[in-house]
């Protein structure tokens, strides 16, 4: 794309792979708390979530209200993006 902008289907894509990771391991930890392992994974796992909702966010806007840059805005203008189950392709 001219201005490098991410595609955002792709981004919703990896959003959801790294988000369901997440929960998976989070799962596991509930039962093995002593894992090393998994905890790093999770750490992990947390971290590429949160740097790709922020991606989203600064080009698509927030998918979820903590991804929001409230002194970016003196309003909620996130009405005014495709919602992400609306076709928007790259």
């Amino acid at each position: 794309m001219a201005d490098n902008r991410p595609c955002r289907r792709d981004l919703l894509q990896w959003i959801n792979v790294v988000s369901f990771a997440v929960d998976d391991v989070k799962l596991f930890l509930d039962t093995h708390p002593c894992n090393s392992q998994a905890l790093a994974f999770f750490e992990e796992c947390q971290e590429q979530r949160n740097r790709a909702l922020k991606e989203y966010a600064r080009y698509y806007g927030p998918l979820t209200v903590d991804a929001a840059d409230l002194s970016q805005t003196d309003r909620w203008n996130w009405i005014n993006e495709p919602w992400p189950w609306q076709e928007g392709g790259c």
